[in-house]
């Protein structure tokens, strides 16, 4: 299908892009990649009077160090967040979950902060930014900015805390250098959103298990964190025994969406299978 008639505004700065929300309101939509909003349209789904393209505005590209994180400007394609090696070294899980992610042209022209923004509960990257306990920086009128912690950026299916007339500028990455990280996705057909991931970074000191975060992808309308399981891996040995037992307990609290794909136990078993298989692999059993 053909999208609707829509203007195009191509911004060179945040702020020009601000002033664009500001003015058009409910009536705009900014495309970030476009990965995700442009089949939207072309399906007529949506069909806004103004689409904003950040694809032109340089300060939102690139990964830098910033001391105690990495920040991975919002429009910084995956490929490039795959490839960095801050990211690789400082933040490992991020780069094992975007190698898993759609397919080569995607990675190249889907945006990071696009993804995340988009807030699909079976995208791949909202379970690693939680697990890693990432900052959202957010740009918002008047020059004014604020950060969100992961924690209350996921507000419910497709919702963010980013505001109407706001734009995602900055993801703030901890580093968790030297600690092991896996991503674990089940799919039926080849880059294909998960039916339920798993993304799990560990730290591990002499066979045993010192701290664990563990993040859950498609388990409910945001991604989530198995808490449950993070409590039950700390002070545990790096075994299978220790790991089974603590990952059976991957979807206390979850409340799972039943489709074709698999009913609510079919996906709380594979959120068990998989949480043990990443927290295997991140600890080196």
């Amino acid at each position: 299908m053909i999208p609707a008639p829509f203007d195009y505004l191509a911004p060179t700065s945040v702020e020009e892009a601000l002033a664009a929300l500001a003015e058009h309101g409910d009536d705009a939509k900014v495309l970030a990649g476009g990965q995700s909003l442009l089949p939207v349209l072309r399906m007529r789904l949506n069909a806004p009077e103004m689409v904003i393209d950040l694809g032109r505005i340089e300060a939102l590209r690139g990964v830098r160090d910033d001391g105690d994180a990495i920040v991975v400007g919002a429009m910084t394609p995956h490929s490039v967040v795959a490839s960095d090696p801050l990211v690789a070294e400082h933040a490992g899980l991020v780069s094992r979950a975007v190698e898993h992610l759609a397919d080569a042209q995607i990675r190249h022209r889907g945006t990071f902060g696009g993804a995340l923004a988009h807030a699909d509960p079976a995208g791949d990257l909202g379970a690693p930014a939680l697990a890693l306990g990432a900052q959202f920086v957010i740009a918002g009128q008047g020059g004014t900015t604020r950060t969100v912690e992961a924690d209350d950026f996921f507000v419910d299916l497709f919702e963010t805390a980013i505001g109407e007339d706001e734009l995602l500028t900055e993801v703030r990455l901890p580093k968790h250098t030297g600690w092991g990280a896996h991503y674990e996705k089940f799919v039926r057909v080849a880059h294909q959103w998960p039916i339920v991931a798993v993304a799990a970074a560990v730290k591990a000191e002499s066979g045993t298990i010192t701290e664990a975060r563990v993040g859950l992808t498609n388990m409910g309308s945001t991604p989530l964190r198995a808490r449950a399981v993070e409590e039950a891996l700390r002070g545990q040995p790096a075994t299978e025994d220790a790991v089974r037992e603590a990952a059976s307990r991957a979807a206390e609290g979850c409340t799972p969406p039943s489709d074709l794909n698999g009913d609510a136990d079919y996906r709380r078993h594979l959120a068990t299978v998989l949480t043990r298989r990443a927290v295997l692999a991140a600890a080196g059993a």
